[in-house]
């Protein structure tokens, strides 16, 4: 029969995990609005230009890099908050047990996915809209 929960020590792995990978997200979002606080201000003195002065395709660049700015930044945002929901996971006991069926979720899933609330065979299930 299988555990329906991990251990403590398990647990608590997978709270270090947890945890390293919140440390590494925080540092790209903080390259990232660096990056995006870098590009603002260049556009800043831009503006005191001539309008006719900035070629169209290097605005069309710089608007581009800052909506991927944007777009990476809300993206790892998501993610951070859903490792969030992990660590509740965790102290509630609910952590790496499948909403759907019930069953543990396998060890290896959850260390590299440990925001996972579902099972692979429920997850793909969910994918082929499969009941």
């Amino acid at each position: 029969m299988v555990p329906k929960k991990y251990t403590k020590t398990k647990l608590k792995q997978f709270r270090q995990t947890i945890e390293n990978k919140m440390h590494d997200i925080n540092g790209e979002m903080d390259s990232i609005r660096d990056s995006l606080e870098n590009t603002a201000k260049g556009n800043a003195s831009l503006a005191q230009d001539s309008v006719y002065s900035v070629h169209m395709a290097d605005a069309g660049t710089d608007s581009y890099e800052r909506e991927k700015g944007f777009h990476l930044m809300n993206r790892e945002t998501d993610y951070f908050h859903h490792l969030q929901l992990a660590l509740e996971r965790i102290d509630t006991g609910e952590f790496g047990v499948c909403k759907v069926c019930g069953e543990l979720i396998p060890e290896e899933r959850m260390m590299e996915v440990p925001n996972a609330t579902k099972c692979v065979d429920c997850k793909e299930k969910e994918k082929l809209n499969i009941s």
